[in-house]
């Protein structure tokens, strides 16, 4: 579709001296997210061994965390629509803490999975949260760049785990860490979970927020603060418009004029997940099992380094390119470019029968298909779903999307074993290629998405994106 929306006049002369920091400090909600989703990995082995779990606990220990994040999306909505977004930020550093202390000291697995489900729901409210508070307060020329840094963060979160784990179990030998040391892993996420909920208590609450509370003058001083008195009084009276036309219900979210963002938002959410990036985060080993053989490098070492260095590179591009190229070009390339790398990683598992043989090329197409996620459905669905939900109803909105995001994330996590398991129909016909094909269908239907029904959102504020959808108030 062509996009009605009409770009702002002029760009303000930003103040980064205190627009930086403040996002900065939201982005650790990014990165604890990333933390507490990660961890699990280098953890799962010794906790398997620790409490003698069979293989449906060991996926519900590992999984049980996407059921609290689903939840917590859930409850973000209706919490930073009437306390605020930084209240919601709060509350997730506070399940943030409770989780790293709780799973890092339970002497039976029911406590461990208790304190599990609820590091989820700090993850679920952190992930609305944190992009929504940054595009709220940042102008509309570098939007699309500060929530994408965001990415960075949760990349940053999951390579931090990486490491923490590798140098944790050194610490000790095996027994010590089957006993100890995969509790200092979860342990480990007490500090910057403290730090984050400290850190929030100095940074200001969205301005938009604050307009729709009818906290005006405190609305205005921030605003100042961000781009001067001129884009201050600019930013004001296109908010206050826009607020005066909401009702902030859920009436409004489902009523036929928000029906196409709507849509967008949970087909953009679904489909970043299910074009398959979290089976590389979660699964990696497995796939790259293969590859030492040839290789000579460790699986566990060779799946950390690629994944978490190649997400980081290609979210820095698409950081540095959202706001010049667009959202629209970057999620077109990179759903196109993961489609092709899943087919072709596909055709490779399906025809060629020695492993070893294909490592390099299958490490190649893997590589491509990680950076093509890191220049576009990783980062910018994020930036996409900040930007296109009207303020009275953005946290319901965003809440309502993740929650499908989530759930499309479990059902990628209990499936894919499944379509790989050893003597299953999909091997036997397909040999470890059909979830490959799959995922890239999937890819297929996101630049079909992209295609027809996002429009452009580069350059606009968030009232006039508003503004452009069909019918009226």
């Amino acid at each position: 579709m062509e996009s009605s929306i009409q770009p702002a006049k002029s760009a303000a002369k930003i103040n980064f001296s205190y627009l930086l920091p403040v996002c900065l400090v939201a982005t650790l909600g990014g990165l604890l997210f990333g933390y507490d989703t990660g961890v699990i990995s280098g953890a799962i082995e010794p906790l398997t061994a620790r409490f003698h779990l069979s293989d449906f606990m060991k996926g519900w220990a590992s999984g049980c965390v996407l059921i609290g994040c689903a939840a917590g999306v859930l409850l973000v909505g209706p919490i930073s629509d009437r306390f605020g977004r930084r209240l919601a930020m709060f509350l997730a550093a506070a399940m943030f803490v409770a989780s790293a202390l709780g799973t890092a000291m339970p002497h039976v697995i029911g406590i461990f999975i208790l304190f599990r489900i609820l590091g989820g729901v700090g993850i679920g409210i952190a992930s609305i949260s944190t992009p929504m508070y940054i595009a709220e307060i940042t102008p509309a020329h570098i939007r699309g760049r500060m929530v994408a840094v965001n990415q960075i963060a949760i990349v940053g979160g999951m390579a931090l785990t990486s490491f923490l784990n590798y140098f944790i179990a050194k610490f000790g030998d095996q027994a010590w860490l089957i006993e100890t040391g995969w509790r200092w892993m979860f342990g480990a996420g007490i500090l910057p979970a403290v730090l984050f909920g400290l850190l929030l208590i100095p940074i200001p609450e969205s301005p938009r927020w604050l307009i729709e509370r009818k906290r005006e003058d405190s609305a205005k001083h921030i605003l100042e603060k961000v781009g001067g008195p001129q884009f201050a009084g600019t930013e004001f009276e296109s908010i206050k418009t826009a607020l005066n036309l909401e009702k902030g219900t859920w009436g409004e979210l489902f009523s036929a004029r928000l029906r196409l963002p709507l849509l967008i938002g949970v087909l953009l959410a679904i489909l970043q997940q299910v074009t398959g990036i979290n089976v590389f985060l979660y699964f990696g080993a497995t796939i790259f099992k293969t590859l030492s053989a040839s290789t000579g490098v460790n699986a566990g070492l060779l799946q950390q380094v690629i994944i978490n260095g190649a997400l980081v590179l290609f979210t820095l591009v698409a950081i540095a390119t959202v706001d010049k190229w667009g959202r629209k070009p970057l999620m077109f390339i990179g759903a196109t470019g993961m489609a092709i790398s899943l087919a072709a990683m596909g055709v490779m598992a399906q025809t060629l029968t020695d492993p070893t043989a294909s490592s390099g090329g299958m490490l190649f197409f893997i590589l491509l298909y990680i950076g093509c996620f890191g220049l576009s459905a990783g980062p910018v669905t994020w930036v996409i779903l900040s930007e296109i939900f009207p303020t009275a109803v953005r946290g319901r909105a965003l809440g309502l999307a993740t929650f499908f995001l989530w759930t499309a994330d479990y059902a990628v996590t209990q499936t894919f074993p499944i379509m790989d398991a050893k003597g299953s129909w999909f091997v036997e016909h397909f040999n470890h290629a059909f979830s490959f094909y799959i995922y890239a269908v999937f890819c297929v239907a996101l630049a079909l998405v992209v295609w027809r029904l996002v429009p452009e959102t580069k350059g606009r504020t968030l009232e006039e994106i508003e503004r452009s959808w069909p019918g009226k108030y």
